[in-house]
Order: C-alpha cells, then sequence, then structure tokens
C-alpha cells in the first residue's frame, strides 16, 4: 500500500539522519530556525534555497544558505552569526566559518554521542555462544523438520495408495452387480483407519454408491475446483486441498476397471493436518532442547570467561602495579596453561625489574644521575670496554685510621666510617665525579669518566675543598674526630678505564700513573690538607690558592715531582659550584 511505503521511507531517512547529516540538512534546519526566531519568512528561506540551487548550477559549486539570506537583504550577518551562536552554543565569528564542522563537533553525531561500551569477556562468549548454538540448532531444525515433513507426507501418500488399491479391487464385483450393500460393507472400515477423512466408491456416471457418510449415498459426487492434479504410472491420480473446516487433505482416485471396461471409480481423502502436528511436537521438543543447550551452554561459557577473564583482569593489575613502580607485586595463578605460563613471565619480568631497581638505585649511591642515566641506556655500549680519557683523580685517606681504630669499639668505627663514606660520596656525584671504590679508610674517586667533562679538573679541585670543609664541619659539631683526619691527594692525566676483571667478578675502574701519583700525593697531605700535582696546578692555577710543597720523591716516579698544598678556592663566591 503506497502510503505504508510512505511511512517507511520517512523512518529510514529519519534513521539515516540520526548518524549523518548532509549539508542540505543544515540549510534545512538553519532556515526553520530563523523563521522561528522570525528573521525570515517561509517564502523567503524557499526563495533562498532556490537561488542557492541556481548558484550551484552556475557556479559549480555549492554557496552557504547563510551567504544567500544575506545577499538577498533578508537578514544581516551579524543577526544570524548571533543567533546560531546562541542555539548551538558555538563561537561562530563569521558565515563563512565552517558552521556545519562546528555544529557535528559541538554535537556530535548519534552514535558518538553513545558511550563505548565495556562488555566483560565472559558475557561476550556466552553471547556469542548463544547465538551460534540458536543459528546451528535452527540451521539443523529446518532441514531436519523438511526432510521430516516430504518423509510423513510420501507416507501419508504411500497409505492413502494402499487403501485405495484395496477399495478398487474388492469393489469390481459388487459394482458390477450393483451390490449396495456389500460395496459399503467394503468402505465400512475406512472410518477405522487413521486419518483417512472419507472414502467413497462411484459408478459410470459419478453417483455414490458407497460411502463413509451414509448420507451422501445416491447423490452425485462433486468435484474440487481447479487444482492441480498428479497422475502416478499405476493411474492414480491425486492432489491437495483444504476443506471448509480448514484441514489440509490429500485427495486419490483410481477408476475401477474390470476385464478393460470402466466401472466407476474410488476416492478416499487422507488429512495431513497431523503432519503438521507431528511437526510441531518436534519443533517445541527441538525448542525445548536449545533452551536447556542454550542454558548450559551458557553457564560453560560464562565458567571459561571467568576462567579466562580472571587471569587477564590479575595481568592488568599487576601491570598498574608495576608501571606505579610497585615491582615487589607477584600473580598467585595456578594453570597449566598459556596464561599460566604468561604469569610466570611476568612474575619474572617483576624480578628482573626489581633487580635493575635494585642495581639502579644501588650503583645510583656510587655515580652521578648522568653517569647512571647513561649506564642503563646502553648497558653494552663500549662504556664497558677498555678506553683512554683524559681524567681527573682523587685519593682520600684517614690520617692515623690504625691507631685510631685501635682505640674504639667496632661498631663505632664502623659507624663514622660510614659517616664519612656518605658525605665523600655525595659530594663527589654532586660535582658530577663516582666512586671508584672504597679502600678500607681510603677512597679512590674519579671525575671525567665515563661520560667525559672538559672542566674535571675544576670540578675535582672543588669537590675536594668541599669534602674538607664539610668533614671538619661535621667532626667538629659531632666530636668525631676520624672525620678532620682525613687527607686528599689529587693528580689529572690519561687513565685507562673499563670492566676489569673475569666472568665471576667483574669491576669498572682506572688505571694509570694518575692513579698511582695521586695515591702517593695523598701520602704527602696531613689531616684536613688538600696536595696537588703540578700539572693540576698548571690547569687550575687561576682557581685556587696554593701554598709550594718541596719536591718529593714518589715511588715509581723517576726525579723529584713538584707538589701543592690547596688553601682556598679564589672568589669562590663569585663562581657556581658545578662547573
Amino acid at each position: 500500500m503506497p502510503f505504508i511505503k510512505d511511512y517507511i521511507d520517512i523512518f529510514l531517512s529519519k534513521t539515516v539522519h540520526l548518524f549523518r547529516k548532509s549539508s542540505k540538512d543544515y540549510d534545512i534546519i538553519i532556515g526553520q530556525l530563523l523563521i522561528k526566531k522570525n528573521i525570515i519568512s517561509k517564502d523567503q528561506i524557499d526563495n533562498a534555497l532556490n537561488e542557492q540551487k541556481v548558484k550551484l548550477v552556475e557556479l559549480g559549486k555549492a554557496v552557504k544558505l547563510g551567504e544567500i539570506i544575506v545577499g538577498l537583504g533578508y537578514a544581516t550577518e551579524e543577526n544570524l552569526i548571533d543567533i546560531i551562536n546562541e542555539y548551538y552554543n558555538i563561537s561562530v565569528t563569521s558565515l563563512s566559518d565552517n558552521i556545519q564542522q562546528l555544529i557535528e563537533k559541538k554535537r556530535g553525531s548519534f552514535i558518538e554521542k553513545l558511550p563505548t561500551p565495556s562488555i566483560p569477556i565472559w558475557l561476550k562468549l556466552s553471547v556469542a555462544t548463544m547465538i551460534i548454538i540458536v543459528i546451528t540448532v535452527f540451521v539443523i531444525s529446518y532441514v531436519v523438520l523438511g526432510k521430516q515433513r516430504e518423509i510423513l507426507y510420501q507416507q501419508t501418500l504411500k497409505i492413502g495408495k494402499v487403501s485405495l488399491n484395496n477399495y478398487a479391487y474388492n469393489a469390481r464385483i459388487p459394482l458390477l452387480e450393483n451390490n449396495i450393500l456389500q460395496l459399503n460393507t467394503v468402505i465400512n472400515g475406512a472410518s477405522n483407519i487413521e486419518g483417512l477423512i472419507y472414502a467413497a466408491i462411484l459408478d459410470h456416471s459419478r453417483v455414490i454408491k458407497a460411502h463413509s457418510n451414509f448420507n451422501k449415498i445416491g447423490t452425485d459426487f462433486k468435484r474440487f475446483g481447479n487444482v492441480e492434479e498428479v497422475t502416478t504410472e499405476d493411474g492414480i491420480v491425486y492432489f491437495t486441498s483444504k476443506l471448509i473446516s480448514g484441514e489440509r487433505v490429500i485427495h486419490l482416485s483410481k477408476p475401477i476397471v474390470f476385464k478393460n471396461k470402466r466401472l466407476g471409480a474410488v476416492h478416499v481423502g487422507v488429512s495431513i493436518d497431523f503432519i503438521e502436528h507431528e511437526i510441531s511436537s518436534e519443533r517445541v521438543s527441538i525448542i525445548i532442547m536449545t533452551i536447556i543447550v542454550v542454558l548450559l551452554s551458557t553457564v560453560i561459557a560464562v565458567f571459561f570467561g571467568f576462567r579466562f577473564a580472571g587471569p587477564i583482569t590479575k595481568l592488568v593489575v599487576a601491570t598498574q602495579e608495576i608501571g606505579s613502580g610497585n615491582y615487589n607485586y607477584k600473580i598467585k595463578m595456578k594453570r597449566n596453561d598459556e596464561l599460566g605460563n604468561l604469569a610466570i613471565a611476568f612474575n619474572k619480568m617483576s624480578e628482573d625489574l626489581l633487580k635493575k631497581s635494585f642495581m639502579q638505585e644501588s650503583f645510583g649511591k656510587y655515580v652521578g644521575c648522568e653517569v647512571l642515566n647513561m649506564i642503563m641506556a646502553n648497558p653494552e655500549d663500549s662504556w664497558l670496554k677498555g678506553r683512554k680519557n683524559e681524567a681527573t683523580i682523587l685519593f682520600l685517606d684517614v690520617r692515623g685510621f690504625t691507631s685510631y681504630s685501635s682505640t674504639k669499639d667496632p661498631e663505632e668505627i664502623v659507624e663514622e666510617l660510614n659517616e664519612y663514606f656518605e658525605i665523600v660520596t655525595n659530594i663527589v656525584i654532586d660535582y658530577g665525579g663516582y666512586i671508584d671504590k672504597f679502600i678500607g679508610d681510603a677512597v679512590l674517586a674519579v671525575f671525567g669518566v665515563p661520560i667525559h667533562n672538559r672542566r674535571h679538573i675544576e670540578r675535582g679541585i672543588q669537590a675536594a675543598v668541599l669534602i674538607q670543609k664539610e668533614l671538619v664541619k661535621t667532626g667538629n659539631a659531632k666530636d668525631n674526630k676520624l672525620l678532620t683526619s682525613v687527607g686528599i691527594g689529587i693528580d689529572s692525566g690519561v687513565v685507562i678505564s673499563g670492566n676489569i676483571g673475569t666472568q665471576v667478578k667483574m669491576e669498572y675502574t682506572v688505571i694509570g700513573d694518575s692513579v698511582n701519583i695521586a695515591s702517593r700525593l695523598n701520602g704527602l697531605a696531613k689531616s684536613g690538607e688538600i696536595v696537588i700535582s703540578r700539572k693540576v696546578f698548571e690547569k687550575v692555577g687561576k682557581l685556587v690558592e696554593v701554598e709550594a710543597l718541596p719536591p718529593q720523591g714518589i715511588k715509581g716516579v723517576a726525579g723529584k715531582v713538584e707538589t701543592f698544598r690547596v688553601r682556598s678556592i679564589i672568589d669562590r663566591q663569585q663562581r657556581p659550584d658545578l662547573i
């Protein structure tokens, strides 16, 4: 019907507009808005839309409706902008702005407004399982019931044919003798056959001589209307029709022939409604079984869904914990499958991260941040390999430590040493150096490797001066004589740096004459003193105030070595601590 089609078209168009709006739609909406605000009339809008079409043909491109309205003098640009901004809650400054895009961005389509659903895995599995099972059962039941309907139909047809042949054979002689009583006796058992609606014997004039309904005996047999008949090889004609009562019946007929002479015919009708009844019963059974299977499968799907979703949820939580720095977090999961293996791998990863964190934290206590970041970023880089570098070496030692420690308890000595090491380490790291090693009460600090700094000598000197000040300050404040008894020797030169040792134990360290000389200069420094070599003084002579010491013979070095005692840093307050 036409009006139904119109409603469908309107519904489809409205549905499509929910998801996307064309520029024409926005023009119409804006036009309706202007009419509602009494800015222009409906006739003016129609004129503007027609003018827009003409412009499209003339210019080959669309012109905005607002510009058309302003051009025709129906409204001012300011009025249009104010109304659009107020209605759509946007900020349009000119009609040349992409109003449609701003409206879409502000409002969004219907789908864009919908929140993104968060569907759990167990629900997805359940729904997917139910859909698969329902579709599978529907297809199977459709095919099976179709075949069953055909089998029952053929079986019914076969029963009708057997009954028809039996009546035709037994009715020959009584029909020839016009023995009405015997003819009715022949079909009297028709009512006892399940599904048989009627049976009738006709003479050659189509007068009913016998019928399962005695009231019809002697009447003319009325033919059905235009029906499509099927004739079998044995002369049986059959067709299907629906009675007035609504019952569907297969009608079969066969001529009664005796000695090649047609005496009449036998007609029977077999109900096929029981087929639909059987099919309906089977359909109900299938539906019940489907419901049972769906419920069971849903339970199983939910079970497996939770079984899979639970570990995944644990992994998500673990990921969040690891991401927040909680490397001690462990996943407790006992599964002999891929998820169990994933949990084991995840725990192993957290252990490795924890070890790396410990290493970074521990190693960071001995090297500066820039050195640590370089090492962690390139653990296999060339910094591990031996290479030559210019470096400054600080060697610190406690004067008279052996005799001092003999008068103290071991716990007290360890505590004082740790305080001493902490002050030295913090200052060395602050000035860009790193602690190479602790040797009893001695400390070997290095500036300039593994990251080269062209001002490594100045940083070493500044660190040494500050170390002595902090040691003396802390030692006097806490009456810790060990802190006030430290001497420092400094030398600078080319050293070899790299990982030295074996596969069992490796150590990143520096070796060279400068290390040995710094150690010897440290032996010349008294408590609270800093002794530097001539090489160091030549590099930072303008930075420090020194006192020349008598040339000294140093083991391993030919001739006398010029040494200097650092008294202070010149103009230190005008220089930054870190250069």
